[in-house]
């Protein structure tokens, strides 16, 4: 089944199979959102079936959630949890210093509480997600519904301020209707080209009266795991300053890639 995947798909499992290599036994996880976070919680759960790997995942979506306890991973509230050993979670953007742009599946909210209640979190991605600067991707940002409109025009008024090549902001639909999170806010996605200043554009952007969150994750990420097509694997540590590379072999279960 794995020989029917594009590269793209492989370079996502690689990594997320090399990153779920990272938990160990007895750990709370926080279990990330998006295409390649579902394949880490889907080689979890086959850690679980396969090895009687005994973990308790704090998922960031109700998605994930789902997939999770279909996968049989036992799911908890991060509450219940406390703090967390790991986060392993995707990325729409990541630069050299591991500063991030999540939300393009509009759970960086509940993400970044996430990430930030671990004692790691790593990244897992394609090498397409590597850039030299954060913006390309446009950058959510999580408002309540009330007095959307209003937000959106403090918050094109405040990026006239920031270090950034493109202003415009539209909001995220679903359809006819705006996008709604889990959490029943609206996304706002910044369309910014080049960011010159993550981390005043992060710090300002929360400033902004509606705001919940925004979508720069700025030293939360701790390691990157890049996967590649041809099952090679490189983990960057920030901390460390270290680089190792790897290689993953493609021979799993058919229950892993059953719904591919």
């Amino acid at each position: 089944m794995s020989a029917e995947l594009s590269p793209i798909e492989k370079a996502k499992f690689v990594a997320a199979k090399r990153a779920s290599d990272m938990v160990e036994n007895g750990m709370k996880v926080g279990l990330g959102t998006g295409s390649t976070a579902a394949w880490m919680v889907r080689c979890l759960g086959e850690r679980v079936r396969q090895e009687g790997l005994k973990i308790k995942g704090v998922p960031t979506s109700t998605r994930t959630a789902d997939l999770a306890r279909e996968v049989g991973i036992e799911v908890i509230a991060l509450d219940e949890a406390g703090w967390l050993d790991l986060t392993i979670d995707g990325a729409d953007e990541f630069d050299a210093e591991l500063n991030l742009i999540k939300g393009g599946g509009g759970a960086h909210l509940q993400e970044k509480i996430v990430a930030s209640a671990s004692d790691r979190m790593v990244v897992i991605a394609d090498p397409a997600k590597e850039v030299a600067h954060l913006g390309a991707f446009p950058l959510p940002v999580e408002v309540i519904p009330f007095g959307w409109k209003t937000t959106r025009k403090l918050v094109e008024e405040m990026l006239e301020g920031m270090d950034v090549l493109g202003r415009d902001v539209t909001i995220r639909m679903n359809g006819a209707m705006p996008f709604v999170t889990d959490e029943g806010n609206h996304i706002l996605d910044l369309h910014l080209l080049r960011i010159g200043n993550p981390r005043q554009l992060a710090l300002v952007l929360n400033q902004v009266p509606g705001v919940v969150e925004n979508g720069l994750f700025i030293d939360i990420c701790d390691t990157v795991v890049i996967g590649h097509g041809d099952g090679r694997v490189e983990l960057r540590d920030v901390a460390a300053g270290s680089v190792q590379q790897d290689s993953m072999e493609f021979a799993e279960s058919e229950n892993l890639f059953k719904d591919v």
